[in-house]
């Protein structure tokens, strides 16, 4: 999962219900997915994620549903930042986060067994 660059996150439209698929950087740890939306809000996945939490997400060919939830300010928020800034970035410990990693909208998926 580590390995895959890019993953497919599949919510579900928040006035339609139909489904609404995304290609999106994501990192890994614990059995959670985390995300970064640079719209923050203005994201339709991100809307999407708030009216309801159920998605899908695909990497490397493998389907997981899961719930995913916004958690800027929650104690992951950090980690998720810095796991999509070592992994897409190069950062470093020690090093300053770039804009994106500071400022987008943290979400994380956790991913049903």
């Amino acid at each position: 999962m580590d390995d895959a660059s890019v993953c497919y996150l599949t919510t579900r439209g928040r006035r339609t219900g139909r489904p609404h698929r995304i290609e999106i950087w994501f990192a890994a740890h614990n059995g959670r997915l985390y995300m970064l939306a640079g719209s923050r809000d203005g994201a339709d996945w991100v809307r999407n994620v708030r009216a309801d939490g159920r998605v899908e997400v695909e990497i490397a060919g493998m389907v997981q549903s899961g719930v995913a939830r916004v958690i800027e300010g929650e104690p992951d928020d950090p980690l998720a930042r810095r796991l999509l800034a070592a992994k897409y970035q190069g950062w470093r410990e020690g090093a300053p986060l770039s804009d994106w990693a500071r400022t987008a909208l943290p979400v994380a998926v956790d991913l049903a067994p």
